[in-house]
């Protein structure tokens, strides 16, 4: 495209289709989120969300059935990467969605804070993010997680290379 060219925005079957690849990289081919369990809820600007249900696996403390803290920090984590990508997507609005999932190559963790606010105890938990800053080479996002019944349980902030 020449300089000065408008820019086509995706059209809204792209715009499904690349919403069905992000559900799809992030609950099957990132593998890691198929153990914690997280199902993709939505995945557009402004509404970024994932849930998953309690299950053994994820008890770090078994005397209470309490989520483990390093679930609680991973499922925050990949809620950032997913804000990002989201972001990212919508930044390059003329972007088919294979040319959208290629700009995620380079994205990695580079700082996360977790605040562990009460013990994660439920049957099942929502988390969201939200991209606070999309730099050229630096994202940063702030999550939350919360329990079936809306209770607060963690809060984190991050940094990831976006580039």
């Amino acid at each position: 495209m020449s300089a000065g060219s408008p820019l086509v925005p995706r059209s809204d079957a792209e715009n499904a289709r690349l919403e069905a690849a992000l559900a799809e990289l992030f609950e099957h081919r990132i593998t890691f989120n198929q153990v914690l369990g997280l199902k993709v809820m939505a995945v557009r600007p402004g509404d970024v969300r994932a849930a998953f249900d309690m299950k053994p696996e994820l008890v770090g403390h078994y005397t209470y059935g309490r989520l483990h803290g390093g679930v609680i920090s991973a499922v925050l984590d990949a809620m950032g990467g997913l804000a990002l990508m989201v972001g990212i997507a919508e930044r390059h609005p003329a972007d088919n969605t294979m040319q959208v999932m290629q700009r995620f190559a380079k994205m990695g963790t580079i700082d996360l804070r977790v605040d562990f606010l009460r013990p994660g105890l439920g049957t099942h938990f929502t988390a969201t993010a939200e991209a606070t800053r999309l730099g050229g080479r630096i994202g940063s996002t702030q999550m939350r997680l919360v329990n079936q019944d809306g209770t607060l349980i963690a809060t984190a902030a991050a940094a990831y290379v976006v580039a």
